[in-house]
């Protein structure tokens, strides 16, 4: 058989082996008949693939069920607890670092703090090789870590990080971790790895159309479209709501990040008249104290909260609207820690997209708060070298070549 005749066949068995592991993480357990009628593969071909990922310890049997008229059905599942995954959230206030099993249930997590609005990208790598060391010593085999960050991902060859908000031009993120550790690595912007938790796990499960907002220190979008994979939204954040309006941290002005983030709806509750002294910067203290003041004081504090917090209703609904005339998708679902935060306000903000969408697009959506809590960015990062291990056919990674350190 020629190179190119053994490639073909290694490629098929490992597609193969790839749809039938998916069914069994989403789906299972499940027995070899169900296997064949989910992947439309033979049944000679589910039962070789059946035993090379049982062989592999990747699958293993759970148990069986009656069948009508004949033997008693085999069930089939993934053994999650064969490896653990890594889940890393560089937030603009800290670093939440978690290990989960190959299912996605928490085993150990470890918090580092963050200096500053614009952090040094050395200080965040040190503190995610601290996380790294601390979490993956001891554990069972580690398939890699995912990290969601803010800021634009490219891959250049590996992925460099354009975060204009937190002053990061560029930074070879991947490069400077490879100094930390060889595990696998897999980096993509935080709002598309919460997006990939909630679609997997979530308040995304089981639509084809949806756009996920993380909203914390800024804002950001991703979205998925005609099930695919999620990716990115651009820097919805950045788009313009008042023009001339407040100066933006990315440097323009009126963009919708310098309304509806946390760190933007502190400054103007601080600046209005009336305000009562509260710490910017805990931030997420911060705000539920300005929530607090606007559910119960009837003083002038309570006023300057309550009509900060009804602007922010008002231009987020705002900001939804524009995505749901310019993407027509079927859930529009809102998270991060300051996102659900600002639950209270989800009436308000529902008003607000109504009054600025159009009418047919807007009867089709569903706008909700996501299901899994302010640590899906991190959860959405694990499921990084979780996707690949599925798409792999249950193969392990090899490990990267050494890239560039900065020096």
């Amino acid at each position: 058989m020629t190179d190119a005749g053994r490639r073909n066949v290694r490629d098929l068995r490992r597609a193969n082996r790839s749809r039938l592991l998916r069914e069994l993480y989403f789906r299972g357990p499940l027995s070899r008949q169900d296997l064949i009628s989910a992947t439309g593969l033979s049944s000679a071909s589910v039962s070789n693939v059946a035993a090379d990922l049982i062989e592999a310890g990747v699958v293993v049997e759970a148990g069986a069920v009656e069948s009508d008229g004949g033997r008693p059905r085999i069930l089939l599942r993934v053994d999650t607890a064969r490896f653990q995954v890594i889940g890393i959230d560089v937030g603009e206030t800290r670093i939440r670092v978690e290990r989960f099993d190959l299912g996605l249930a928490e085993q150990a997590s470890a918090d580092l703090p963050v200096d500053g609005a614009r952090p040094d990208p050395r200080q965040v790598v040190e503190g995610i090789a601290v996380g790294l060391a601390e979490l993956a010593a001891d554990a069972h085999p580690v398939l890699g870590a995912g990290i969601g960050v803010p800021g634009i991902v490219r891959q250049d060859p590996t992925a460099v990080v354009h975060g204009q908000t937190v002053g990061w031009d560029g930074v070879p993120l991947e490069d400077l971790l490879r100094a930390h550790t060889d595990l696998p690595l897999f980096i993509d912007n935080g709002a598309a790895t919460m997006g990939q938790a909630e679609l997997w796990f979530g308040s995304g499960a089981g639509t084809g159309s949806a756009v996920f907002l993380l909203l914390g220190s800024g804002a950001g979008a991703s979205l998925i479209a005609d099930g695919a994979s999620v990716t990115s939204a651009g820097e919805w954040g950045h788009t313009t709501v008042q023009i001339g309006g407040r100066r933006c941290r990315c440097g323009a002005r009126g963009c919708l990040e310098a309304y509806v983030g946390a760190e933007s709806v502190i400054a103007r509750y601080l600046e209005s008249e009336g305000a009562a002294r509260i710490d910017p910067a805990e931030e997420e203290r911060a705000l539920g104290r300005i929530l607090e003041l606007a559910e119960r004081d009837p003083s002038a504090a309570g006023q300057a909260a309550r009509d900060v917090l009804g602007e922010t209703a008002l231009l987020l609904g705002v900001g939804i609207a524009n995505l749901v005339n310019l993407l027509t998708p079927r859930r529009v679902i809102i998270g991060g820690w300051a996102g659900l935060a600002l639950a209270p306000l989800l009436p308000r903000i529902r008003e607000a997209a109504r009054e600025h969408a159009l009418r047919l697009p807007f009867s089709q959506v569903s706008i909700e708060l996501g299901a899994l809590g302010p640590d899906a960015v991190a959860r959405g990062a694990a499921t990084l070298p979780v996707a690949a291990f599925l798409a792999s056919g249950g193969q392990r990674p090899a490990l990267p070549a050494p890239g560039r350190v900065a020096g």
